[in-house]
């Protein structure tokens, strides 16, 4: 039976949208299919916030498939409209496992009657409500007041009331509110109700006219009208603000505005808007169109004074293109309402399957219970500023950016994000050039390495930021979007060295994640470093909640072949049953037989592992790597690697072609890596 619930607020700019996104996200943890569903939305144009969440949570369902009806369909003929708000659901709920509604948004409907009208139709569609109360510019004595009312209004229309979120509360906490259902409050947060770009270029009827697209995301902290000469508003600009400036007037002053965004000193700007049509000149719009501009430029026919209006009265809502604001929106919701609780009462079991999305969401929380300290060598790189970005919004890990912090500030800011809570540190700071050098000459004394020599060494990136982890002054350390992998890690195998050093890939198929190993660093290991790679690739395993069954594959399935690499893996499977009695492994072992139950019913039939087995231990780099690309490109499995493993502490490579998501979910491995055990030698 699917599982579903309704998100409906008694007002307009009650912030119901955070409430929706945290439910949407605390739903993909506990099952394999979320949809979202509308039940009203405006004809003509697709609803923001059902994209919003199809894209952020990767939905494969159709944009038509999470709308109901629209608003011209309720005032038309209401009981009609109601009676195909309920079919739609139900079309949409056979193909989910939970569902959340969102209710209206008070523009059409009537604002009287509107929460009642979504409680009617959270009643005909069987869904418990979260009732959302605004407690913006309200006393606790107000907010109970409306807590009160709104909870009758849902009793009188025979809607089950699952829980309150008073969002926009002037503080925080517990209210002095006796109710039947738990509270929670949600706090005024400014970054929520600025508007994007892409609000401001909506409510003005604009258009992208040149810049950086990407920045259509960016939060528009103030308006400022140029009606000035050049010097007087570039003496008035602030942090975030967009410029609205007449298009007539554009060669005098867009130049000038694009200067002094990217140059350090000047606030950065969240976007400039022509008002008025005009066409540039020739020269100027060549000039420009050939100018790198890393903010977006967006035009209107209306003109200054209409533009400056509507936009006056813009509030920010969600689109797909608002990540920072996700990103805000999901960490508010997480710290301030008690998710077990409301999935306990909403009677929703934890599915057995995982999802990619799911194990991304585990990452996650595993990373932010401990909020460890992962240093980013790469610190000027703009994917790892927009990773750093969502990663501190969302409370993931604290960070250190290595690199000159004006540059790192001042990029940070033309490119709209937020890295006011992350560290920045100089690779050539005094004080810890010497420090590191002494132990990395100490470290590396055996090989000849001296203070002097060491002196130039440590200013690297990569040994710096090494020498961060071994030092304590980080727990941990990502790398590589701008660097090879030789260069991210060598530090780490002269200063970290445990043992023997393998790595595993976690590999996210559509319904389970198997781990691989070692499919990235050793190319020929013995026997005995076979078994330590198992060992090690076990440990891996359980630490991010994977049963370990270890398959040591071959391209012979027990007794069955011979030769000297048959032989190695059955020498390295006996090694793991002498070393760790307590593991289940199975080798030598061919890859149908370890994850095909029907295969494994004939070729090993006694086997504990055959059939099911959650852990792949190759024999050689060829294998695997062939192994793991091809899975991942044939079955669309999601790799989440290369992990490393046999380190004191854990430094994890990026590929230089790693997206934003891919350094948001290794800083977070790299994070939920870090034990306080001590670590365990595994070379075999």
């Amino acid at each position: 039976m699917t599982r579903a619930v309704y998100v409906a607020a008694g007002e307009a700019e009650s912030n119901k949208g955070t409430v929706a996104l945290g439910l949407v996200e605390l739903l993909s943890r506990q099952v394999e299919t979320v949809g979202v569903f509308r039940p009203v939305v405006r004809a003509g144009r697709e609803d923001a916030l059902i994209n919003t969440v199809r894209s952020r949570f990767q939905l494969a369902l159709p944009y038509e498939a999470c709308a109901g009806v629209t608003y011209d369909d309720v005032h038309a003929d209401v009981e009609r409209a109601a009676g195909d708000v309920v079919a739609r659901f139900r079309a949409l709920a056979g193909r989910c496992d939970a569902v959340v509604v969102i209710g209206t948004d008070y523009t059409d409907v009537g604002a009287p009657t509107e929460f009642g009208f979504n409680a009617r139709l959270a009643a005909d569609l069987g869904t418990p409500v979260v009732n959302v109360v605004s407690g913006r510019n309200r006393t606790a004595a107000q907010i109970a007041a409306a807590v009160e009312l709104s909870s009758r209004e849902l009793a009188h229309h025979h809607a089950g009331e699952l829980a309150v979120v008073v969002t926009r509360a002037d503080a925080p906490g517990p209210l002095p509110i006796e109710h039947p259902t738990p509270v929670f409050v949600l706090p005024e947060t400014p970054s929520l109700r600025a508007p994007t770009v892409t609000d401001l270029l909506d409510a003005c009827d604009g258009r992208f006219f040149l810049g950086e697209r990407d920045g259509l995301g960016r939060e528009a902290s103030a308006l400022m009208v140029g009606a000035m000469s050049l010097p007087s508003i570039l003496d008035r600009l602030t942090e975030g603000a967009t410029v609205i400036i007449p298009s007539d007037r554009a060669a005098a002053l867009l130049p000038g505005l694009i200067a002094a965004h990217t140059t350090a000193g000047f606030p950065a700007l969240s976007a400039v808007l022509l008002t008025g049509g005009s066409e540039l000149p020739p020269s100027v719009d060549r000039l420009l169109r050939g100018m790198v501009i890393p903010l977006p430029v967006i035009a209107t026919d209306h003109d200054t004074f209409d533009t400056a209006t509507r936009l006056s009265a813009v509030e920010g809502r969600f689109t797909p293109e608002a990540g920072g604001k996700i990103d805000t929106a999901l960490r508010v919701f997480e710290e301030h309402v008690d998710g077990p609780l409301l999935l306990d009462r909403l009677d929703i079991a934890k599915t057995d399957v995982v999802t990619p999305l799911m194990f991304e969401y585990e990452l996650l929380d595993r990373a932010r219970a401990r909020r460890r300290r992962i240093v980013l060598p790469e610190g000027e790189e703009p994917r790892i500023l927009r990773a750093a970005d969502t990663l501190l919004r969302r409370g993931v890990a604290e960070l250190t950016l290595l690199g000159d912090e004006a540059r790192i500030r001042t990029r940070a800011a033309q490119l709209g994000l937020d890295l006011d809570a992350a560290r920045v540190l100089s690779p050539f700071d005094a004080e810890l050039r010497e420090r590191f050098a002494r132990e990395y000459a100490a470290v590396r004394a055996h090989r000849g390495m001296t203070v002097e020599l060491a002196r130039d060494t440590v200013t690297d990136v990569s040994y710096f930021g090494t020498l961060m982890v071994h030092t304590g002054m980080a727990d941990g350390m990502v790398s590589g979007a701008a660097h090879t992998t030789a260069h991210t890690i060598r530090p780490a195998f002269e200063i970290l060295r445990l043992g023997l050093v393998s790595s595993v890939f976690f590999m996210c198929l559509a319904d389970r994640v198997l781990v691989y190993g070692d499919c990235a660093v050793n190319p020929d290991p013995t026997a005995e470093q076979l078994a330590g790679i198992a060992i090690a690739s076990a440990g891996t395993a359980a630490l991010f909640g994977v049963d370990p069954r270890i398959a040591m594959l071959s391209y012979s399935t027990g007794a069955s072949g011979a030769g000297a690499d048959v032989d190695k893996v059955r020498a390295a499977t006996d090694l793991v049953r002498d070393l760790r009695p307590d593991l289940q492994v199975e080798g030598p072992i061919q890859y149908d037989a370890a994850v095909d139950p029907a295969v494994a019913r004939t070729k090993m039939p006694d086997s504990q592992v055959a059939g099911r087995a959650t852990v792949f231990v190759v024999p050689d780099l060829n294998t695997g790597n062939n192994l793991y690309k091809g899975v991942q490109r044939s079955a669309g499995a999601v790799a989440v690697g290369p992990v490393l493993q046999g380190l004191r502490k854990p430094v994890n490579d990026l590929s230089r072609g790693a997206t934003v998501a891919d350094i948001v979910t290794t800083v977070a491995v790299t994070a939920a890596q870090v034990t306080d055990a001590p670590p365990v030698d595994t070379d075999g």
